[in-house]
């Protein structure tokens, strides 16, 4: 891999829930003591969900903890609303999406790429239970197969 990124956290709960049909490289924006405890890997975007306000897009329910080394500059809200940096045609496909076609946008994965805080985001549609329950047999059938051809393999 010749770039270089360092993972911070994913968001396999959206996986699970939605259908997720685009992603989007995204950068935030952030305060120095974020950054550092995003470096830390102490923060958790399970919860967190895209909205768009004036224009812009933001990121809400993401906990950034709070970084302990910070004196009385660092950030004090660790679920405050974060501004996402990304081109305006980019914004703009994302944002009929979602008034269009009720999508949703969800954060996927945060990681670090040349020290940068970046975030991966998606459009998604809600899954139903049905669809849930045949997302979870097809990866117990794939387990499944997985075994049979590991243990054919020994055999041998």
């Amino acid at each position: 891999m010749s770039e270089n990124i360092k993972i911070v956290t994913k968001n396999k709960k959206a996986f699970h829930d939605y259908e997720i049909s685009d992603t989007y490289e995204a950068g935030l924006v952030l305060v120095g003591s974020e950054i550092k405890s995003i470096r830390g890997g102490r923060v958790n975007i399970r919860d967190g969900y895209v909205q768009e306000q004036n224009g812009e897009l933001w990121l809400l329910g993401v906990h950034i903890s709070l970084y302990d080394q910070a004196n009385t500059y660092g950030h004090t809200d660790p679920i405050r609303p974060r501004k996402l940096l990304l081109h305006k045609r980019e914004i703009a496909q994302i944002m009929t999406w979602i008034r269009e076609n009720t999508y949703t946008c969800v954060p996927i994965k945060l990681y670090l790429k040349h020290g940068l805080a970046k975030m991966e985001i998606g459009l998604a549609k809600g899954k139903q239970m049905h669809d849930k329950r045949q997302s979870i047999s097809k990866r117990d059938a794939n387990r499944q197969i997985e075994r049979a051809i590991k243990e054919r393999s020994r055999e041998y």
